[in-house]
């Protein structure tokens, strides 16, 4: 893969040509911390090649990208974005960013604006949200510090970078042959460390040798009103069991004009465990599907809310949920989900309560 040296790094990175031809507009993807370009590439940019020139890149650190002494902090780290497009001669494009990343495609938006012609920002946490004193617990907080406990990792989820902590004591474990149990399996497997020694000890390296921690977890420049001024497209999309979802709900009262969408019993890498769900919500999103008719409630004209895909497909079978989320399926195909709720939906008219 290419890279080029820009704004005091080496950034590799690696450019998808668009199937539809030399005209088609591009698509610049992000992944966010201790993951690499790796995270969109093998399931996602060759699905998105069909409509846009997809570019992907190794944040600074990350990937094959260099380890630089510090420049971590999210606004140095746009510019290292800003300078790669500008390379690339990518003079506006659209923009899917997870978790970190869309702190960084934020941060370039701020700066930047005319760069950005949509952004799907992907179970994104923001500093302005992680102080807020009164955030809302996420739903599987109690769940996950229970797992801590149990394995004996001093780990409190309520502590705002809590995450970053996990993923350098699960990286120290494995460098040094500690066993970690499956259920600590499942939280992390989605970084694509899996069994890779070398990428456990690159983080750890990153960790303990650069300013990357101290950067990492300081104030990120992002202000609820500077998110405000934003007027470009925006999908917030966030995983219902997520500990980044009180951002999203804090982006509610932000984003008069963006929509919001929440994927039903799912955590942090649901682009990677829910990819079928994940690539429909951008194909609506791109069509427009989301933003002609904003949801908004009855007598709250002006307030959003989070909306949620009823039919989804996992382990190539259909399911929908209830009103009641109660999962309901399988089906062989979607068109069977449907007329399974439709043929529900009518007996519930029809039937008479009996009389008491």
């Amino acid at each position: 893969m290419p890279t080029v040296e820009i704004n005091g790094s080496r950034i590799n990175y690696c450019q998808v040509d668009c199937k539809s031809g030399n005209d088609c507009e591009d698509l610049v993807m992000i992944h966010g911390l201790a993951t690499s370009l790796a995270f969109w590439y093998f399931s996602h940019a060759a699905e998105f090649s069909k409509r846009y020139r997809v570019t992907l890149y190794d944040m600074r650190g990350h990937g094959r990208s260099g380890i630089t002494e510090s420049g971590y902090t999210s606004n140095n780290m746009a510019v290292d974005l800003q300078k790669l497009i500008d390379h690339l001669k990518i003079d506006r494009a659209h923009f899917i960013a997870h978790s970190f990343g869309g702190v960084v495609a934020l941060n370039l938006a701020c700066i930047d604006p005319d760069r950005i012609a949509s952004l799907m920002l992907i179970d994104t946490h923001i500093f302005a949200v992680r102080r807020l004193p009164k955030t809302k617990k996420w739903k599987s907080a109690d769940s996950i510090q229970q797992i801590l406990d149990k394995n004996g990792l001093d780990i409190d989820v309520k502590e705002p970078y809590f995450g970053y902590r996990l993923l350098s004591t699960v990286a120290r474990m494995q460098t040094q042959n500690i066993e970690i149990s499956e259920e600590l399996k499942n939280m992390v497997n989605h970084l694509m460390w899996k069994n890779n020694k070398r990428t456990a000890s690159r983080w750890l390296k990153l960790m303990e040798t650069t300013k990357a921690e101290e950067e990492l977890m300081g104030d990120d420049g992002l202000s609820l009103n500077s998110l405000r001024k934003l007027k470009f497209p925006i999908l917030a999309l966030y995983g219902e069991f997520s500990p980044a979802m009180p951002t999203g709900e804090q982006l509610l009262e932000v984003w008069s004009h963006a929509d919001f969408r929440r994927i039903r019993k799912a955590g942090h890498f649901f682009p990677i465990t829910r990819p079928f769900e994940f690539m429909k919500n951008c194909q609506q999103f791109w069509d427009g599907a989301l933003i002609k008719e904003l949801p908004r409630r009855e007598g709250d004209y002006n307030k959003r809310h989070f909306r949620s895909e009823r039919f989804f497909k996992e382990d190539d079978k259909w399911y929908f949920y209830t009103r009641e989320s109660k999962k309901i399926g399988p089906f062989d195909d979607i068109e069977k989900a449907r007329e399974f709720l439709r043929s529900e939906f009518i007996s519930d008219m029809i039937i008479e309560k009996p009389v008491k």
